[in-house]
């Protein structure tokens, strides 16, 4: 058991990343720089942030980019999304970006996806998502929100019936 933990862990960090965030294009993805200067779109694991047409979306952005903007950083990460990105977690100075996004209720904790993460991922991102909800934390005051994987299949709707008109 204790094997197949270890296991688990070691292939939630198979591949690091260490670089300077160059750029930063919504409240979950951003640019980094490694030392041999190659750049690399990351998908912040673990959470999706409101788009940047959806309410919140350009405070999401900002916020982020006060926390990792032209820091160096440690990305940790084993695998790709279907546009390419590398999704992975982001250290800066041994805190983790998406809890902060989730702190500061600037994003969800994306629990389609809860199973690729570890244990304490998981419950500290459970967590510190339920804490921002009940402090009314961004997005949280609004009594609603609409979370960006619904808002996506709503514009997708819409660009659909548009066309078929």
């Amino acid at each position: 058991m204790l094997l197949a933990a270890s296991a688990i862990s070691f292939a939630a960090a198979a591949h690091t990343i260490e670089g300077r965030v160059v750029g930063v294009s919504d409240g979950d993805t951003v640019t980094v720089l490694d030392g041999s200067r190659a750049q690399h779109r990351i998908r912040l694991a673990g959470i999706d942030a409101p788009e940047k047409a959806q309410a919140f979306g350009d405070a999401s952005k900002r916020h982020l980019s006060r926390l990792v903007f032209g820091a160096s950083v440690r990305v940790e990460y084993e695998k790709h999304d279907r546009y390419g990105r590398i999704v992975g977690k982001i250290l800066k100075d041994g805190r983790d970006a998406s809890l902060e996004q989730l702190r500061a209720g600037l994003a969800w904790h994306y629990k389609q996806y809860q199973r690729e993460q570890t244990r304490e991922d998981r419950s500290a991102y459970a967590e510190v998502e339920h804490e921002a909800q009940q402090s009314h934390a961004g997005l949280w005051r609004d009594p609603a929100p609409v979370p960006p994987w619904t808002w996506r299949l709503e514009q997708r709707d819409k660009h659909r019936i548009k066309r078929a008109l």
